[in-house]
């Protein structure tokens, strides 16, 4: 555990706890489900969150409180005026400020003790495999198909989980895309096998978001993530959770692996991200 400001430590369920920590989540031990034990597991896992937007704010916030000891977050923006109606880790004071740094900030004045890493730079073909290869779980928070699907072949390759938010508008959607952790389990591109044509689908930038639904979707995305470290409860991996702000309506959908899928299925062809990079046909 992050050690606490005072020097005392704390037997509980055979780990040792400061004061501090004790106090700081004691809502999280006297969960039967998470524990000392599973406090411990939250200390020692990391997690890369990939955009410090309108759901990587949420996202990051909550992960910091809850404890993960280790944190990366990665994006080449600066905060804009346009961030703030629903980019909650920034406030006006950051306008101008590269996102990572202010983000990372608002994180730490939260909870000191896990580390945010500030990774000011964009995903790409030559950086994403390292990136997702040095942490256990991978957090989508982006907002273009692009870096989706880079991010998405990273993490096959890499083994590692993908958690994926989206939003747009007054709806969001939710998935948990873990391949390597057993059959008929799908990836990204088993949802969606090719990025669409540009300008089909808009941006947020394009058609509009109501601030809160990002809140909302940041926190359930946190949540499979302490689940997922917890491993605890049901997770989304071969669902799909879609989320209708308007209607007022949550549902799953069953998201099967597509055995022909070119990252994931009986015959992938993906070896690398070379399909990624700048003058690929395909790439960036």
């Amino acid at each position: 555990m992050p050690r606490g400001r005072r020097g005392s430590y704390i037997r509980v369920m055979d780990l040792d706890f400061s004061e501090a920590d004790i106090r700081r989540y004691a809502r999280h031990i006297l969960l039967p489900e998470v524990g000392g034990t599973g406090q411990a597991k939250l200390a020692a896992a990391s997690v890369l969150v990939v955009g410090a937007g309108g759901l990587g704010s949420p996202l990051l916030l909550y992960l910091a409180a809850a404890g993960v000891g280790h944190i990366g977050l990665v994006d080449d923006d600066t905060v804009d005026l346009s961030n703030l109606q629903r980019q909650i880790a920034f406030a006006t004071a950051d306008l101008g400020r590269p996102k990572v740094f202010a983000a990372a900030e608002a994180a730490a004045r939260l909870n000191p003790g896990p580390r945010i890493e500030p990774l000011p730079m964009r995903l790409d073909a030559s950086n994403a495999l390292e990136l997702v290869g040095r942490f256990d779980i991978v957090c989508d928070g982006t907002d273009n198909f692009g870096t989706r699907f880079l991010l998405s072949d990273a993490c096959v390759l890499a083994r590692r989980t993908l958690v994926s938010a989206a939003v747009l508008r007054f709806e969001g959607q939710l998935a948990t895309f873990k391949p390597h952790a057993g059959p008929g389990l799908p990836c990204y591109r088993c949802l969606y096998p090719a990025p669409p044509p540009p300008g089909l689908v808009p941006t947020c930038s394009e058609a509009g978001i109501l601030g809160s639904v990002t809140g909302v979707l940041g926190s359930l995305q946190a949540t499979e993530v302490l689940k997922e470290i917890l491993g605890i409860g049901d997770g989304l991996a071969g669902r799909l959770l879609l989320w209708d702000a308007l209607g007022a309506r949550m549902r799953t959908v069953r998201l099967p692996a597509d055995p022909a899928c070119p990252a994931c299925g009986e015959h992938a062809t993906l070896r690398d991200l070379s399909a990624h990079a700048p003058g690929h046909p395909h790439g960036g």
